[in-house]
C-alpha cells in the first residue's frame, strides 16, 4: 500500500485559498512578496498552484530603504521566491514623509507593485494580507471614527488602474502562514518593524486584540473580519445605488459641478452624506470628514442663508435649488 505523508493542514489551507483566486484570472499573476511568513507562504502556494492551471506567476520584493542591511532582506526573499520556481525581480523605492511612515510606504509600495504587474504582463496582484490583518484593520477604523466604507476593510478583490488586486488570505489566521512555513522549511524574515510600538497597529495586535480575545473570548478577529464583510456589501450596494442616480441629479457647473437640492434633501440620510462624498471625491480628488459632510448637507436640509463652505480642494455654497462645488 502507498503510504503518502500526509499534508500540513496550514498548507493544504493556503493552497485552497489561492487555488480559488487563481480560478477567477486567466492572465500571469504577481506576487507581493516581503519575505515574511504571510507573503512566503502565499509565494509557495502560488508557485504550487499556478502551473497546474497554465497561468504564468512571479513575485517582486519591494525594497523600502527603511533600515540597515534591507538590500539583504531583499536577496533572500528573491532567492527563495526563485526556489520556489518563481521569478522574482527586486524593486527599490523611495517612501516619502507624507501621511506618516506606515501611509508613505505603503504608497510607494502601491505604485511599485502596479508598476511592476504591468512590466511584466500580469493580470493580477496577489498581496498575503490575513484576516488578523483585516481585524487590525477594523479595529484602527472604528478608534478613528471611520465611515461604514472604510470598516469594510480591505477587499479580497479589486481593481486597480486597470490591475486587480487579490488578497486570498482574508479567510486565513496569521498562525497558520508561520505554520506553513514551518510545515515546508521555508525561513521568513522577522520585520522588526512589527515589533516597534511607535506604530498603531502594532499596538492594535500586541494589545488590544489580546485582551479583547481574553475579555470577550476567543473568535474576536473572526468576528470583526465578518464584520468587514457585511459593511463593504452595504458599502458596494450604496455605491451602485450613486451610480444609478447620479446623472440625473448633477450637473456641470462653472469651475465644477452642481448637486439638485430637491433631490439630495429627498434622499436618506444616508445616501445624501455619500452622495455629497462621492461628488467631492470624483471631482476634486479630496475626501471629506464627517463634519464637513455634514455641514454640506445643511444646505439642502437646513438651509437659513448660510454662506460658501471651504472644503478640501473645493467650496460649497447653495445657489438656487442648486448646491454647487466650485474649485477654490
Amino acid at each position: 500500500m502507498d503510504h503518502r505523508p500526509s499534508l500540513d493542514p496550514a498548507v493544504a489551507a493556503i493552497r485552497r485559498a489561492v487555488r480559488a483566486a487563481l480560478a477567477t484570472v486567466e492572465g500571469p499573476v504577481l506576487v507581493g512578496l516581503s519575505g515574511g511568513a504571510d507573503s512566503l507562504a502565499l509565494a509557495a502556494a502560488v508557485a504550487f498552484e499556478a502551473p497546474k492551471v497554465g497561468l504564468p506567476a512571479s513575485a517582486a520584493v519591494i525594497d523600502h530603504a527603511l533600515q540597515p542591511g534591507s538590500h539583504r532582506v531583499a536577496e533572500r526573499a528573491a532567492e527563495a521566491a526563485e526556489s520556489l520556481g518563481l521569478p522574482a525581480r527586486i524593486i527599490r523605492v523611495d517612501v516619502g514623509t507624507e501621511g506618516g511612515p506606515e501611509a508613505a510606504a505603503r504608497a510607494a509600495r502601491r505604485v511599485a507593485l502596479l508598476d511592476a504587474a504591468r512590466d511584466a504582463g500580469a493580470e493580477a496582484v496577489l498581496l498575503a494580507h490575513t484576516l488578523d490583518d483585516q481585524a487590525e484593520t477594523v479595529l484602527i477604523g472604528l478608534a478613528r471614527g471611520s465611515g461604514a466604507a472604510s470598516l469594510g476593510g480591505m477587499a479580497p478583490d479589486r481593481t486597480e488602474d486597470g490591475i486587480r488586486i487579490l488578497r486570498p488570505l482574508l479567510d486565513v489566521r496569521r498562525a497558520a502562514t508561520r505554520a506553513a512555513c514551518l510545515a515546508q522549511g521555508l525561513p521568513p524574515w522577522s520585520d522588526p518593524h512589527n515589533l516597534d510600538r511607535r506604530f498603531l497597529r502594532v499596538r492594535v495586535r500586541q494589545d488590544v486584540l489580546p485582551v479583547l480575545e481574553a475579555e470577550l473570548g476567543p473568535g474576536v478577529a473572526e468576528a470583526l473580519a465578518r464584520t468587514a464583510d457585511q459593511l463593504r456589501e452595504d458599502a458596494e450596494a450604496f455605491a451602485d445605488m450613486i451610480d444609478e442616480t447620479i446623472e440625473d441629479i448633477v450637473e456641470h457647473a462653472e469651475a465644477g459641478i452642481a448637486v439638485s437640492v430637491p433631490a439630495l434633501a429627498a434622499n436618506p440620510p444616508a445616501l445624501r452624506h455619500r452622495i455629497i462624498r462621492h461628488v467631492v471625491a470624483s471631482e476634486f480628488g479630496e475626501s471629506l470628514s464627517r463634519a464637513q459632510t455634514l455641514e454640506v448637507a445643511r444646505l439642502a436640509t437646513d438651509w437659513h442663508g448660510q454662506g460658501p463652505i471651504d472644503l478640501p480642494g473645493c467650496r460649497a455654497h447653495r445657489a438656487g435649488a442648486r448646491i454647487v462645488f466650485a474649485a477654490r
